[in-house]
């Protein structure tokens, strides 16, 4: 069964492949931990919001399955609940990934190619980008690896139930971190179809195991979506935004260029040239498997983006086969060059992002201005929100609470409030919740005393018409870095009258 997964032209080539391995792997987890305490960014909105989540344990939340949420409340409970900390996962489990990425590689093929595979991974421009902050992808990444390794163990070993075990871990723990995890089973339905040497594991109880196994743990997050009306199904859906107009050839067209800047042209090109040659010539078995979990995903999102939208980070799992497929084909071509030449790109690149977070606010681009103004202002809104509470609480007029108009806002203000004691609420904004905050914290009336309403939107009079009396109205411009500053509005309500 190995035989049938191996590339038969290859040389088997045994190197010192794992010492170098930890030695590459160490040296870029010790930069990236490095320029994560010299970041310079605030916390963006969909980090604090996860951040909020990890101080009410749950089995899922509005918009995600729980894995984010539980692995910033683990770090934060070793590490503190700064910035740094909030976002230390993201370096250590890319690292992890890389390593299981070249278990796969060393699996598949060799020792040589399973380090090439693992170096290109840990260095891709999206990798080294998603390593400064903490977002979902970062879980769903390494279960993914996880998922393919106990995949290639199946069939490589046929009498240990180990690789069932990694295969099931890796489907439940991907799909608590994403749903996007659905698509492994979407590539193991097309590499069978593919492949009919690989249907007899249809045969096999432990694919069947590892699936139970898999269900059994997303389970309990099944059961909070249908405890709170399918939330995050209903989030997930509207997130593809299949209204209005369903030709969009420029959507699909500026995510497939997206993706240049996701895997690095050089190694595109090489994906470009493996199916080429694929197309013409065949693939052996386990090109085939790493097409098969690489292709499917680029294209179902591709179509995504040509009939609404699409995200660049939302194909961010083909990559973790094709990290292995595109080197084992260079090397096999002996162009193995073009793979020192990506990895001194992807190293530069790295060295701009850490240079350019560590100076985030205090430089612009020509003609693209501030390149982290999103970032940027959150903790600047929170700060002067935090002097009106106190100067409220000086003349003897406390808040009753915080009403946040917008999830970002929200977020922001949980999270560089957290020692605040005056609550923060979300403001209702339609029949039904729209967000985790509005689901879980939204505004009903009940305070004592005046409310403190934190608004970014024009249109705060949807949320002032519902009080008696409106006062002390302050418009203030909030810095984000050197780009346009945001216009907040600080109003003081009173007198609710409801819905």
């Amino acid at each position: 069964m190995r035989r049938a997964l191996a590339a038969p032209e290859l040389q088997t080539e045994r190197l010192a492949a794992v010492p170098m391995l930890l030695l590459a792997l160490g040296a870029l987890l010790a930069w990236r931990l490095v320029a994560l305490a010299m970041n310079g960014t605030d916390l963006f909105f969909d980090e604090a919001q996860y951040w909020s989540w990890a101080q009410t344990p749950a089995f899922g939340y509005y918009s995600k399955p729980p894995l984010v949420a539980a692995l910033i409340g683990a770090a934060g409970a070793v590490c503190g609940d700064g910035t740094f900390c909030v976002r230390v996962a993201s370096p250590i489990l890319h690292t992890l990934t890389a390593v299981l990425v070249f278990l796969i590689g060393r699996r598949l093929f060799d020792d040589r190619i399973g380090l090439w595979a693992a170096l290109t991974f840990a260095t891709l421009p999206g990798v080294s980008l998603s390593a400064g902050i903490i977002s979902t992808d970062v879980p769903l990444l390494a279960a993914w690896a996880l998922s393919l390794l106990g995949l290639v163990g199946l069939l490589q070993a046929r009498q240990s139930w180990a690789p069932a075990v990694a295969l099931g871990l890796g489907l439940g723990l991907g799909l608590n971190a994403k749903y996007a995890m659905a698509f492994f089973p979407l590539s193991l339905a097309v590499w069978m179809i593919a492949t009919p040497s690989a249907r007899p594991l249809l045969r096999d109880p432990r694919l069947w195991a590892a699936l139970a196994l898999g269900a059994a743990i997303i389970a309990p997050n099944l059961a909070w979506n249908a405890a709170n009306k399918f939330a995050t199904f209903t989030h997930t859906a509207d997130n593809a935004k299949w209204g209005g107009s369903l030709l969009k050839p420029g959507k699909a067209l500026e995510f497939l260029a997206a993706q240049l800047a996701v895997f690095g042209p050089i190694l595109l090109a090489g994906l470009v040239l493996t199916l080429h040659r694929g197309w013409k010539n065949g693939l052996a078995a386990a090109d085939r498997m790493l097409v098969c979990f690489t292709v499917p995903v680029i294209a179902v999102i591709a179509t995504q983006a040509f009939v609404s939208r699409a995200h660049a980070n939302w194909a961010a799992t083909a990559y973790v086969a094709a990290s292995i497929l595109v080197p084992a084909t260079l090397i096999r071509l002996d162009l193995e060059r073009w793979l020192r030449a990506s990895l001194a790109l992807h190293l530069f690149i790295m060295a701009l992002l850490t240079a350019g977070t560590s100076m985030a606010g205090r430089f612009a681009l020509p003609l693209a201005g501030d390149p982290f103004q999103r970032t940027l202002g959150w903790r600047e809104i929170s700060v002067r929100t935090s002097e009106h509470l106190a100067v409220a609480r000086a003349k003897g007029q406390p808040y009753g609470a915080v009403i946040a108009d917008e999830r970002a806002v929200t977020a922001a203000l949980l999270y560089y409030m957290r020692r605040e004691s005056t609550p923060v609420q979300a403001w209702l904004s339609g029949p039904r919740p729209l967000d985790h905050y509005e689901m879980t914290r939204a505004f009903r009336g009940a305070e004592n005393g005046p409310v403190l309403l934190v608004s970014v939107r024009q249109d705060a009079d949807r949320i002032t018409g519902h009080f008696d009396r409106t006062s002390n109205i302050r418009t203030e411009q909030v810095p984000a870095g050197l780009g346009q500053p945001r216009t907040v509005r600080f109003i003081t309500l009173e007198g609710y009258r409801g819905r």
